[in-house]
């Protein structure tokens, strides 16, 4: 009798010896070990909310698009509108399917006319790959997530570490702009995005600097308050800033309308793959919608908990206990009538109702 196959061997950023010096707590996060916290996620929360924390994210996936089609693929693979950005501009945007539903959200980078770079997530990057390379027309698609590490900086004192660390001037850079430069001496992309709802940046390196540069980072922003962070904390943060994330929010099933994302729609622009769909959802009237709530009774609804409305079926995406606001929050797809700030519904938790209600998103905003 065959014993079973054995599981693959999860994957490791450049950063896995850092994580593992600082006590991170390590564990499977599709196929990649990859902290989920260090001192503690609420710790690690009002870092990023008081003052400054890092995480590795070089997990995430990084495909160039380039060529003299290379706006053209873009344009045809994405809905929002590639011709807007100029050199060193960034956007949100998406692959989305036929029918108009998420094959991922991603990041567009424009580094010039002709070359792009389209940053996605870790666990779709060999699918997205795929995706873009069958659809990119003229254009040549490469997967280079091997030859990035990622760094984010996030919070109200991210500029000041930064400036301490980048050898041009980034901290003025615009939201969603990017520069070329040098990190503690490396070649280095740094953006000021980021997925917490603060004020930050993201750095683009090489594996082998990855080291060098979290090491600086955490001494040159010791009196900063600066924390290593986990990924228990980027997921009460970017919920607490409405952000999706893909698998819980959006997958395949969901329209950019239902995701309440239709900002990142621009159906003026041209054709793109799943706008048919889109218009024609559109027309008839979107069925569900994504909504912000917070708990009435007692308990956290969690991501697949029913959400039962006067209007029909929903289900919880995405839940947790906010730090910053001291009570239960989540985000459900709720049928259209049912989504109106202030409505209420009963989410099941362990086959227990407990009322929820509609409130405006975001939960948090930063003070600008």
């Amino acid at each position: 009798m065959s014993s079973p196959p054995a599981a693959p061997a999860l994957r490791r950023t450049p950063l896995y010896e850092q994580h593992r010096e600082l006590s991170g707590k390590l564990i499977d996060f599709g196929g990649w070990e990859m902290p989920v916290q260090y001192s503690g996620i609420l710790e690690e929360h009002r870092a990023v909310r008081q003052a400054v924390g890092i995480f590795d994210v070089s997990h995430m996936g990084e495909l160039a698009v380039r060529g003299p089609g290379a706006l053209d693929a873009l344009q045809r693979l994405t809905p929002n509108d590639v011709s807007r950005l100029g050199d060193g501009g960034i956007h949100y945007s998406a692959f989305l399917t036929e029918r108009g539903t998420f094959v991922d959200d991603l990041l567009v980078y424009r580094r010039s006319p002709a070359d792009y770079l389209v940053v996605v997530n870790a666990s779709n990057t060999e699918k997205d790959f795929s995706w873009a390379s069958r659809h990119a027309g003229d254009a040549r698609v490469d997967d280079e997530s091997d030859a990035w590490a990622l760094i984010a900086v996030q919070g109200p004192r991210s500029a000041e570490l930064l400036s301490r660390v980048a050898s041009d001037e980034v901290t003025g850079l615009p939201y969603y702009g990017f520069r070329e430069t040098r990190v503690e001496g490396a070649p280095a992309i740094v953006s000021r995005t980021g997925y917490t709802g603060e004020d930050g940046f993201e750095i683009y390196h090489s594996p082998e600097a990855a080291p060098k540069i979290w090491r600086a980072l955490l001494a040159k922003g010791k009196d900063l308050g600066v924390l290593p962070c986990g990924l228990g904390a980027r997921d009460t943060l970017r919920l607490e800033a409405k952000m999706c994330l893909y698998g819980n929010d959006i997958d395949e099933t969901v329209t950019a309308w239902e995701a309440d994302l239709g900002w990142i729609v621009k159906m003026k622009k041209g054709d793109f793959l799943g706008r048919d769909a889109l218009e024609r959802q559109k027309a008839a009237g979107v069925p569900r919608k994504l909504v912000g709530f917070e708990m009435v009774d007692r308990g956290i609804a969690r991501h697949g908990y029913p959400a039962n409305t006067a209007a029909g079926e929903g289900v919880v995406t995405s839940g947790t206990h906010s730090p910053t606001l001291g009570k239960p929050i989540g985000l459900a797809l709720l049928p259209t009538a049912a989504t109106a700030v202030g409505s209420e519904f009963e989410a099941v938790i362990r086959e227990r109702p407990a009322k929820a209600r509609v409130v405006p998103t975001p939960f948090y905003k930063r003070a600008k």
